[in-house]
């Protein structure tokens, strides 16, 4: 697996070397709970193909010993009206630290067709529609509600599908469902001791680190866009219902607004909160990026 990660990283070297264009971002998202930051660069390597290579730490206090790292290599082939994104992922072994559970990890793939449905260029309105698939295989420690634990691989799929309507380079909404499922059974199931994070497998709007499995999720965003100066303001909320956790909601500000001509930014405020209002976090991310 080193290996292959190793000619990954080379192969994306390469081929950044020879791009178009290069778009490089880094972020942070803390918490009380956890701190994460990430590094992505991707790269236009012709009209049609752009590729990124993306690295991630995670640091929660409480449930793992050592950080979390992520690589992912995502990779978008743009035919027109019809777009395939494709992102494999892995996330290295990171040990336990607690007896009987087992060292973690995990790797699987992220994939989705995106194609517009409108597309009115006299009005500057248009709908689009991605469809997404996601499989991920998770070696860690599985708890039952009466069994005992078991040290195992854990396999999930995540089938998404979200509506996009852009208005008049202003306004912008997109409406976005999630559903989860387990090929290794569930109904049994009191959690999982897993270094990944679900929001590999689907974008369940929010930015905290989520280990929860899911049934679904459903959320809207709503965006006020400014499209001359690359400026936006955003709101989405987003509920969940979960296997091993109560239901949430999640509730999401931001704000996108240009630094300099080639840099912007991007700051956004997240609440998460369970039905019952036991579980609280109030998470925060700013995040900036640069074109060349």
């Amino acid at each position: 697996m080193k290996k292959l990660i190793l000619t990954v990283i080379l192969g994306c070297t390469v081929s950044f070397a020879h791009a178009h264009t290069i778009d490089l971002q880094t972020g942070y998202v803390g918490s009380s709970k956890f701190d994460k930051a990430h590094v992505r660069a991707n790269a236009a390597l012709t009209l049609n193909v752009q590729a990124g290579l993306e690295v991630a730490y995670a640091n929660e206090h409480h449930n793992f010993k050592n950080p979390v790292y992520s690589l992912a290599t995502p990779l978008l082939l743009d035919f027109d009206l019809l777009k395939l994104r494709v992102r494999p992922f892995y996330y290295f072994k990171n040990k336990s630290g607690i007896p009987g559970i087992q060292s973690s990890s995990a790797f699987g793939v992220q994939s989705a067709l995106i194609t517009t449905l409108n597309e009115d260029t006299a009005n500057d309105i248009y709908t689009y529609a991605t469809l997404g698939a996601a499989f991920a295989r998770q070696e860690g420690t599985v708890f039952y509600k009466q069994d005992p634990a078991d040290n195992r691989y854990y396999n999930q799929v995540a089938y998404s599908l979200e509506l996009e309507q852009s208005m008049y380079r202003a306004f912008n909404f997109r409406l976005t469902g999630n559903v989860f499922q387990y090929p290794d059974g569930i109904s049994k199931v009191a959690g999982l001791y897993s270094v990944m994070d679900q929001q590999s497998l689907a974008d369940t709007q929010t930015l905290d680190l989520v280990h929860q499995l899911a049934k679904y999720t459903v959320g809207l965003r709503a965006a006020r866009m400014w499209a001359d100066n690359g400026s936006a303001l955003f709101v989405s909320y987003r509920y969940g219902e979960y296997y091993t956790a109560e239901s949430e909601h999640s509730v999401m500000v931001g704000n996108v607004f240009p630094v300099s001509k080639q840099v912007s930014a991007d700051i956004a405020y997240n609440h998460v909160r369970d039905v019952h209002n036991h579980n609280r976090r109030d998470i925060v991310q700013a995040r900036l990026e640069v074109a060349f």
